[in-house]
């Protein structure tokens, strides 16, 4: 039933960006609004505005004004921001009095979702601002990660990936917020089950400066560190062989281990949790279909 549902609401956001078209001046429904009657949506999933970014467009609407109108819907204070919220800012910061704007009315649900998805279409969003607005739109409307990846263009292990963010302790979500470090260092730590360790680690990427490369790397290390099985194990093994594991704990996110002897041998893959085990399975699900 969430499958259909969500489907059905993917199709109403279809129509809904076709009505809105956001990306082209509507004259008929092209108005002029008080600045100050204008107040941002609280539920705006992107949190953090680039201070220098909004200068840059405050100084560009200065010299050629607001090209594209804001879409607002009427509230009972005035009007809501659906879409343009930089737009809204970088004015008010340009001393502008009025903004032209484009009037809808829609449902809060539709709000909402139309919120996340402009964002995530715009790729305006921090990794774990993304990461919340694809968990926003499993829980909140009912759509599974097929629904989602379809509404915002990306695969289905790309919206799985993503999700695995959340997993982060939140201080360590934090820094990938405030871009100290990559979704591509976070995507490493994952692999490493104690959360300590993840924030020892996470400390050591940040004063050392390391490349996910390096990051990578160290995991490994603190994954095999006091285990000499592993270390011996580790040696004998093909340099080729240790490559290919490697190309394989990228792609799934996640420790592959290949046993190769005499040109045989097994390939496991680890997974820690019931929902990692179908993110895996809609992984191979998505391979399948290439």
């Amino acid at each position: 039933m969430a499958t259909r549902k969500g489907k059905a609401l993917g199709r109403g956001l279809e129509a809904l960006f076709t009505d809105i078209n956001i990306n082209e001046n509507n004259n008929k429904e092209l108005i002029t609004l008080d600045i100050n009657e204008i107040s941002p949506n609280p539920n705006q999933p992107r949190k953090l505005f680039d201070s220098e970014k909004i200068d840059e467009l405050a100084e560009s609407i200065k010299a050629h004004g607001i090209i594209q109108p804001i879409i607002v819907k009427a509230v009972n204070s005035g009007y809501e921001i659906i879409a343009g919220e930089r737009r809204w800012r970088a004015a008010r910061k340009a001393g502008l009095k009025e903004v032209p704007c484009i009037i809808k009315d829609i449902d809060e649900q539709s709000h909402m979702l139309f919120a996340i998805i402009e964002n995530l279409q715009r790729e305006d969003l921090n990794p774990i601002e993304e990461a919340k607005a694809f968990d926003s739109m499993l829980k909140e409307y009912n759509m599974t990660q097929e629904d989602i990846a379809k509404s915002v263009g990306k695969s289905r292990p790309y919206i799985a990936n993503t999700l695995r963010l959340l997993k982060l302790p939140e201080e360590i979500q934090l820094l990938i917020l405030e871009n100290k470090i990559t979704s591509g260092h976070a995507r490493a730590l994952i692999n490493i089950e104690d959360k300590q360790k993840q924030k020892a680690l996470v400390l050591e990427i940040i004063e050392k400066g390391l490349n996910v490369r390096q990051t990578e790397k160290a995991v490994e290390e603190n994954k095999t560190k006091g285990s000499k099985k592993n270390k011996s194990e580790k040696r004998r093994t093909d340099p080729q062989i240790i490559n290919i594991q490697e190309d394989l704990k990228r792609i799934f996110g996640t420790k592959v281990t290949i046993n190769h002897r005499n040109r045989k041998g097994t390939v496991e893959i680890e997974y820690y949790s019931q929902e990692e085990l179908e993110r895996l399975i809609e992984m191979f699900k998505e391979l399948e279909n290439i």
